[in-house]
Formats: structure tokens, C-alpha cells, sequence
């Protein structure tokens, strides 16, 4: 650290947004959405992880590259909620836990196990974005899932593999850090653990 005063956040990065403050392309930057309309965020802050533009929900932000580094490396447990096309089975359900096959940078990769379970709606959400299209065609359903890991767009290839495309992914939890009680596009300031 070098003695200056570091910055942490948790975010409620809303659907449809990059998790990134901006973009050094033109084009992109008239026809994106990015974090730094949320807030007015010190020099020097930078998104902790992920999450692509389709999914929504907890983000750290800090201006702290060690503690960035420690959250991204440690192993911390991140949980999802995520809605599926159709009513996932038990069966699916237990193969998420003992983990699947995904495609990662063009190799196959068995995910780690994790923790997995169904969820009873309402959970408490604003409306879908109305693009999402749910519940249009079939039934949807909710799956709970806890990670230590964080492939690329992981939570939805492990859904699809076992037959159930993700619709809706929310990520409500970081190590102790929840997203209860927050609203889209909130910024609310945290330390760091």
C-alpha cells in the first residue's frame, strides 16, 4: 500500500451495463453502458472480477490492486441466482454440484464442485429486462450456486450443459459482502475484509 486512502465499494451492476468505466473506442463508448455513469468514482478504481453485460448483480469496486488481487485469487465463495429455461430436475441439479464439462479458451474444463440447489420464486428482484423474453415459450426456474472458481460466463456454460439455458444471472453474494436490500445502479460504500 502506498499510504494513500484506498477506496472500496459494492456495486449493483445492472443488467445490460459493462463491467468496465469506459471505453477508449468511440463507437463503443456512444453505444455502451458503463459503470462510470453510476457514480463518481475516485481515480484510480477498478472492478474487482466480472460480470458480462447479460448478467446483473454484486460487483466490488476499489482503488485497491491488492485487496482486487486477493478477491479475484483467494478462492472467496460467489453465489448466483440464476433462472433457467424450464423446470431443472433434481438430477440436474446434482450434476451441477459434482461438477460438468465446459468449454474454457477453447479446452474442455471440469468445473470444481460446488454447492447447487433449487430456489422458490418470488425472490425479491425488479423485473427481468423485457429483451430476456421469460416465459415466453416454457417454464423458467431458479437454481442457486455457489462458487469458488470464475471462468468466463462459467454459471451460464455449467446451466446449458446439464440442459438448462440460463435466461437471468444475478450474483448476490461475494464472501460476506450480500446484495440484499439494493436496487439496480445502487453504489454503496464497504471495507475491505
Amino acid at each position: 500500500m502506498n499510504g494513500s486512502k484506498q477506496y472500496y465499494y459494492k456495486v449493483y451492476k445492472p443488467f445490460g451495463m459493462l463491467s468496465q468505466l469506459h471505453s477508449n473506442n468511440a463507437k463503443e463508448q456512444r453505444t455502451k453502458t458503463f459503470l462510470g455513469v453510476l457514480h463518481a468514482f475516485p481515480k484510480g478504481i477498478m472492478p474487482v472480477g466480472r460480470l458480462d453485460a447479460k448478467s446483473e448483480g454484486l460487483l466490488f469496486m476499489t482503488t485497491d490492486g491488492k485487496w482486487s488481487d486477493t478477491v479475484n485469487r483467494s478462492g472467496i465463495e460467489k453465489e448466483y441466482y440464476a433462472q433457467v429455461d424450464g423446470s431443472i430436475t433434481s438430477a440436474a441439479v446434482a450434476q451441477l454440484v459434482t461438477g460438468v464439462t465446459i468449454g474454457v479458451n477453447g479446452k474442455k474444463y471440469l468445473t470444481k464442485p460446488c454447492h447447487a440447489s433449487v430456489l422458490e420464486p418470488p425472490l425479491g428482484f425488479v423485473d427481468a429486462d423485457a429483451s430476456l423474453r421469460i416465459g415466453r415459450h416454457r417454464p423458467s426456474s431458479w437454481v442457486r450456486i455457489v462458487l469458488k472458481e470464475g471462468k468466463f460466463k462459467q454459471v451460464r456454460k455449467m446451466t446449458a450443459a446439464v440442459g438448462y439455458p440460463t435466461l437471468r444471472l444475478v450474483r448476490v453474494r461475494i464472501g460476506d459482502e450480500y446484495l440484499t436490500g439494493m436496487r439496480p445502479g445502487m453504489v454503496l460504500p464497504i471495507r475491505s475484509g
